[in-house]
């Protein structure tokens, strides 16, 4: 039974990469991970992805580019300010300025760097590098 559709999103693509696998897909889709797996392009984790409609609420096929070592969700879901983004990024990435923290607030879904310009904080999601 899944209960978090992100986590199991996450793990997929975490297992999908640790196998070599170029491409995997991801179902239930949904438009948080559909943001999620934005922010992760943006930021060259993946290269692409695209939603493909199967009748029981859609998928993501994921093109992987390899450069994945681990991508996680964070439970629980932090809240953090603005100034602490940095404490969490010592917290849950391996070295300063390697990987992102993905951040979602009231202005959307953000990395950790995206938010640090925006000036905002919000509620952690997950963590890729």
């Amino acid at each position: 039974m899944k209960h978090d559709p992100l986590n199991d999103a996450l793990s997929t693509i975490n297992n999908a990469e640790q196998s070599g696998k170029l491409e995997c897909e991801v179902e239930p889709a949904s438009k948080l991970i559909g943001r999620v797996l934005k922010v992760m392009q943006e930021n060259g984790y993946i290269d692409s992805f695209e939603y493909l409609e199967n009748g029981r609420g859609g998928l993501f096929k994921i093109s992987l580019s390899g450069n994945i070592n681990r991508c996680q969700v964070i439970k629980p879901r932090w809240t953090l300010k603005r100034k602490d983004i940095e404490d969490y990024e010592s917290r849950y990435l391996p070295a300063q300025d390697f990987g992102v923290l993905i951040i979602t607030t009231n202005k959307g879904v953000f990395s950790n760097n995206d938010a640090k310009e925006h000036g905002i904080g919000g509620k952690l999601l997950a963590y890729v590098y």
